[in-house]
């Protein structure tokens, strides 16, 4: 279906996934039960590369290899994932095509919350069927847990700190008995070989419902950092925008963007304290600034240069982006982004275009 705005990850990369089963059975690669593909082949479909018949293989995550293969070799044992990171850092996104790699389908998925409810993570009732025919297996509504763990699939929970502690625990005797207690029956659902689960956690909200001391000892850890270098940025920031864009039909050529480079660097200084170049301080506003959100700014930046300009993305149109994206606290970060302007942007001659931009807004 081509108007579907995001596909999923298995439907958007299904010939790639196709390409690596093919070579997996041609080499003879080892399978955990239930994968799809080996080890070698999850990780080479989340970094890139090129097969020996000459496929292509997107990089769906830039960072370090050792990372990712941690994060699979964890999958195939019998320790759940927990994916830990600041706000952007492709949390969300490694996670789901983990699971469209390993499982073929990244939709068991558990959007965590404040008022994420036990049922979520266990199962609920058909109340209309409960009431007319009593407790049984018909009236009984599984929830992604459970239905990974009847046909041995990888489940995702996302924001996991977010969901109350006394919700998280439920978890507990999921992940190390492998099974699910259904009292009201008298039975259980117990995994088959190929359930596990991949949660995500953002270190920003340490505090919010801590994982218990129990619940973090099912779990392996792995801390996905913001990309090391300025260039690795820009690259994750110009694919993820040239996507947004093809699917948002927003005509746009990065490949010479120099919008991008600027917004990134803009947020790396902003983010660490001080400018690229190290000779000045400057002061960190209350903001993340991720990738993601360097990512919104720009597709921002398109759709006006699309819609209300020639097409071609200038200072102007991410000017309004970048404001919005430092400027949360709209005192304390306003006061931090006049003095990064008036002190780092403003003794940049070829910046000023984007200083006049930025301080006509502020």
């Amino acid at each position: 279906m081509t108007d579907i705005l995001r596909a999923h990850a298995e439907d958007a990369y299904a010939d790639e996934l196709t390409a690596l089963a093919a070579h997996d059975a041609a080499s003879g690669r080892p399978r955990p039960p239930q994968w799809r593909l080996s080890p070698w082949a999850v990780t080479t479909y989340l970094l890139g590369g090129e097969l020996p018949d000459g496929t292509a293989i997107s990089a769906k995550y830039v960072g370090a290899r050792r990372l990712m293969e941690i994060a699979v070799a964890s999958l195939a044992t019998d320790r759940a994932l927990l994916l830990l990171g600041v706000p952007g850092t492709a949390k969300t996104w490694v996670g789901e095509h983990l699971a469209a790699a390993i499982s073929g389908d990244s939709t068991l998925v558990v959007q965590g919350t404040a008022g994420t409810p036990e049922e979520s993570l266990r199962y609920g009732w058909n109340y209309a069927r409960l009431l007319a025919e009593g407790p049984s297996r018909d009236a009984l509504v599984p929830s992604p847990v459970m239905r990974a763990m009847e046909t041995g699939a990888l489940v995702r929970i996302e924001e996991l700190t977010r969901i109350p502690a006394d919700v998280q625990d439920g978890l507990i005797s999921i992940l190390s008995e492998k099974t699910l207690p259904v009292p009201e029956l008298d039975d259980e659902v117990q995994a088959r070989q190929g359930f596990n689960l991949i949660a995500t956690a953002n270190n920003r909200d340490k505090g919010v419902n801590d994982l218990s001391s129990a619940l973090k000892r099912r779990f392996n850890t792995v801390v996905l950092p913001l990309p090391d270098t300025l260039d690795d940025e820009v690259s994750i920031v110009r694919s993820r925008v040239e996507q947004l864009g093809a699917s948002l039909a927003l005509p746009a050529d990065l490949s010479q963007l120099a919008e991008i480079e600027r917004v990134v660097t803009i947020f790396r200084e902003l983010r660490s304290g001080v400018t690229a170049d190290g000779r000045t301080s400057v002061k960190s506003p209350s903001a993340t600034l991720s990738t993601a959100e360097a990512i919104s700014v720009m597709t921002n930046g398109v759709a006006l240069a699309a819609h209300f300009g020639d097409g071609v993305v200038r200072a102007d149109d991410v000017a309004a982006g970048l404001v919005g994206a430092v400027v949360k606290d709209p005192v304390q970060d306003r006061i931090v982004w006049q003095e990064y302007l008036d002190t780092v942007v403003r003794d940049r001659p070829s910046w000023a275009d984007l200083y006049r931009a930025c301080r006509e807004l502020v």
